[in-house]
């Protein structure tokens, strides 16, 4: 059987390490993982919604024999493990390299365009 307290401490422990992550504040697991969205895969937020489910049925005592500690625990490993192999300062270097080459493929587009349109028009 699955300590209630547990299951608390460690899904906010997840809050915490989400929110530290991503960089915002976080009121439970349910409120990070609503805020991480995309950035996680699916299976990670069904790993959430696993704990999420757990704790919610730790609070009644005969529900609470339902809870699978290995399925519990899975979830928390894996979910932690996927938090911690981010890395917030390369996700912050890949936003701003896929930004800067966008800008610079437009760019080019609109110069060739404008060059066409030059040569086109018997400008150049």
């Amino acid at each position: 059987m699955i300590d209630p307290a547990d299951i608390q401490h460690k899904n906010a422990a997840l809050a915490a390490l989400a929110a530290k992550t991503f960089s915002f504040e976080a009121k439970g697991l349910r409120h990070a993982m609503r805020k991480v969205g995309r950035r996680l895969p699916v299976k990670m937020h069904a790993h959430a919604k696993t704990l999420l489910d757990a704790e919610s049925k730790a609070g009644h005592p005969k529900i609470r024999m339902q809870i699978k500690a290995e399925t519990v625990e899975k979830a928390y490993t894996e979910l932690r493990s996927a938090l911690e192999a981010l890395d917030p300062g390369d996700m912050r270097k890949g936003v701003i390299l896929s930004t800067l080459g966008m800008v610079s493929f437009h760019l080019i587009a609109v110069f060739t365009v404008l060059i066409v349109v030059l040569v086109w028009r018997g400008f150049l």
